[in-house]
């Protein structure tokens, strides 16, 4: 695990969490309604309370998927380059899911008949005016159907170990953190700033490039070796050829110094 992983993370949950307000959103609006009955003091703990059973359910769905990754994948990825392989190829896919291709919507319909079957539990946590009970509903919101979740949860399969992979889904979390926390007017201006300067295409686009420098780069510097290996081989030739060439001529002047001395 990189930091370099773990940033990109982070920005992929911050710029890609205008996208999941549409259902994360209605989701925040329900928690509000059934909070109305609470202090300011208690509300303001009970929303940190089911963000913190959120972080932990992101954290517990990344561990099992580093888990997944370890076990299913590690024969595989043992003495070879598949490894950078499939991470690049990973931050290419998630990059062009970001930029708006509809390659996770499959996986958003299966997690949705999942999320329904979470319903009758859904209802238990209401109202949400006791920190057990803020605690459970952040866990439920864990798996509520995300594209974006889906695609993070594909880089912590491919992120070496569960705990990178816990690591991972826990930052990705803590990105999406500003946009649900903040007041009505916070959020449109930051959507607005989001939207105006194209920053999930932007983010999109360098975890494409990413992954397309994660795959080629190591290759290239594995052939530009090869190549100073090959040059290097060829002048230590040329070096240990010249001093038999020398003895040639040295043994051909002392014989002719010989001659001319009789």
């Amino acid at each position: 695990m990189t930091v370099a992983l773990l940033v990109a993370a982070l920005l992929m949950g911050f710029f890609g969490s205008p996208h999941c307000l549409g259902m994360c959103g209605g989701l925040v609006a329900a928690f509000g309604l059934s909070m109305q009955d609470v202090s300011p003091a208690k509300r303001r703990g009970l929303i940190a309370t089911y963000h913190v059973g959120r972080l932990l359910s992101y954290a517990s769905l990344g561990l099992i998927a580093g888990l997944i990754g370890t076990t299913v994948l590690a024969p595989f990825m043992v003495g070879n380059s598949l490894p950078r392989i499939l991470l690049g190829l990973v931050l290419v896919f998630v990059g062009m899911a970001m930029l708006g291709l509809p390659f996770l919507n499959k996986l958003e319909r299966v997690g949705m008949r999942f999320w329904q079957a979470l319903a009758p539990l859904r209802k238990k946590v209401f109202p949400l005016n006791t920190y057990p009970r803020a605690l459970a509903a952040g866990l439920l919101w864990g798996f509520l159907p995300c594209g974006l979740v889906y695609g993070a949860l594909l880089i912590a399969i491919v992120a070496h170990d569960p705990l990178s992979g816990a690591a991972l889904m826990f930052v990705f979390g803590l990105g999406t953190i500003p946009m649900l926390v903040a007041t009505h007017n916070t959020v449109s201006w930051l959507r607005n700033q989001i939207g105006r300067l194209r920053l999930r295409q932007m983010n999109g686009a360098i975890m494409m490039i990413s992954g397309l420098a994660v795959i080629a780069v190591p290759i290239v510097m594995a052939n530009m070796h090869s190549d100073h290996n090959g040059d290097a081989q060829m002048d230590h030739s040329s070096h240990t050829a010249m001093p038999a060439e020398t003895s040639e001529h040295l043994g051909h002047d002392m014989a002719t110094m010989s001659d001319e001395a009789q």
